[in-house]
């Protein structure tokens, strides 16, 4: 077989730089003993490598003090925490429906609760939010505005200056997810006005499963929502208050840390805006050949720009998972196909009622020759109808 075809970068990046794989092997075999609870050299050394990563993501993101750059499982996790640590009862929040269930679905449980009221405000035809939705939308309630910086069906990237710009106006506070963005276009808190950031580790900025987190700016009264063990004041009752405590608790996922650091220096190495220009060649000549194939839809995938390497298409009279199933057996190439946990998405462009759509996803070691192979492999599978 043919080797793997990797297009399902939006869910995971794929493969891992090489540096990632040696660092954390090399680190957890060293120092894979919690950070800071003892004296001893390797809890020491450790406890640098935790602090120095959140130095790295707080400096990638134009931060100011690095003890606000908490850890988490992920970006649900965080999402989680931040949605739930802010939302009082007779809030109103904003968000989108280009937003992931990991929004959609505690601001649901939140509103079903009736402790807020939410409102989703459609995108364009070119997959984008008008800012002067949002303002339009905001209320004497509003406490804050949650918002998908790139979609992660259409990879289109939200106008997130304009919308800072406005809500920092109207003292709502901004919250971003920034699952798909963080790792793949630069991220400045504070030129966006962003009162809250959320990344994942998996995608962009080329870390292991299992880790993610949060950048907090000072002014926002996020309350802890989970308490246990911090190794500091272990007689106090309450969990503390002060960050990065007050949005972790427990061991740290150590070796999901280590990879998150080896990801964000190969990055730096790299150059962010550099990779994105690479990446975003190939996407274009993926985008114009299956576009120029017959019977085939693509979806807000008209220009280059304010994109990111995402491609969502259906073939006429093909569910998408048996395009994605063919992709696979026949071509060996990986893809996503279906609601991609984004539901509001697909209701807005109508695929809802086929079942969603087929995601290609491209990323830092996507090549030429694979981009190729892909448009011949839709090619061939479109043209089964017309046989």
């Amino acid at each position: 077989m043919s080797e793997l075809i990797y297009f399902d970068n939006s869910a995971t990046s794929f493969p891992k730089p090489e540096s990632v794989y040696r660092f954390m092997d090399e680190f957890y075999r060293k120092h894979g003993v919690n950070p800071g609870r003892s004296g001893f050299d390797a809890a020491i050394e450790t406890e640098e490598l935790v602090f120095n990563t959140r130095k790295l993501l707080t400096g990638l993101f134009n931060g100011d003090d690095p003890n606000r750059l908490t850890f988490s499982y992920n970006a649900s996790d965080s999402l989680n925490m931040i949605i739930q640590g802010l939302a009082e009862k007779g809030d109103h929040v904003i968000t989108t429906m280009l937003e992931h269930n990991s929004v959609l679905r505690p601001l649901h449980h939140l509103n079903v609760a009736g402790i807020i009221e939410v409102d989703h405000l459609p995108f364009n035809n070119q997959g984008f939010i008008n800012p002067d939705d949002i303002k339009k939308a905001i209320k004497k309630n509003t406490r804050m505005v949650v918002v998908n910086h790139c979609s992660n069906v259409m990879g289109t990237i939200q106008p997130i200056v304009e919308i800072g710009k406005i809500c920092r106006e109207a003292g709502v506070f901004l919250i971003v997810d920034a699952s798909q963005s963080a790792g793949s276009i630069p991220i400045d808190v504070k030129s966006m006005n962003v009162d809250v950031l959320i990344f994942t580790g998996h995608k962009c900025l080329m870390g292991p499963t299992g880790i993610g987190g949060t950048y907090v700016e000072e002014h926002i009264p996020v309350k802890s929502t989970r308490f246990g063990g911090t190794g500091v004041r272990s007689a106090q009752k309450s969990h503390l208050d002060e960050f990065p405590y007050r949005l972790e608790c427990g061991t740290l996922n150590l070796l999901g840390v280590a990879g998150l650091h080896a990801g964000v220096k190969w990055l730096n190495e790299q150059g962010i805006e550099n990779l994105h220009h690479k990446v975003m060649q190939l996407w274009d000549k993926l985008r114009k050949g299956i576009q120029n194939i017959g019977n085939v839809t693509t979806y807000c995938a008209k220009s280059i720009e304010n994109h990111n390497p995402v491609l969502s298409f259906n073939i006429k009279g093909f569910g998408s998972g048996d395009v994605g199933m063919m992709l696979d057996v026949d071509y060996n190439i990986a893809c996503r196909t279906g609601l991609h946990c984004a539901p509001l998405v697909h209701e807005r462009l109508g695929t809802d009622k086929i079942h969603g759509s087929v995601r290609l996803s491209l990323g830092a070691f996507s090549t030429e020759e694979q981009v190729k192979t892909a448009i011949e492999a839709v090619t061939e599978i479109a043209a089964i109808r017309n046989q």
